[in-house]
């Protein structure tokens, strides 16, 4: 899963951003790249962070995002980012 986003109120990200690691993590997902230490180098890009994991299946990530759970946090993020997230088959 891959998530291109600019956090745009830090006081209501901060919630999102502390709960979300352990639900991740509960469903099997794990960081890779997670931050705002990002270099364009080439191409456009409007982002001030990206955030990369990797899942045992898509299935896996997919229950992730449609959990009661992240729908919770779904709405705990709403207002708080733009953002773009991709589901990506990795090898």
């Amino acid at each position: 899963m891959i998530v291109q986003a600019t956090v745009t109120n830090p006081e209501q990200f901060t919630e999102y951003a502390e709960r979300t690691p352990a639900l991740v993590e509960k469903y099997g997902g794990r960081y890779l790249a997670l931050g705002s230490d990002v270099e364009k180098l080439e191409g456009d890009w409007d982002y001030q962070s990206v955030v990369i994991s990797e899942w045992p299946s898509m299935d896996a990530a997919r229950a992730f995002w449609h959990s009661a759970e992240y729908e919770e946090l779904k709405k705990v993020r709403e207002g708080a980012l733009d953002a773009t997230v991709l589901l990506a088959n990795g090898l």
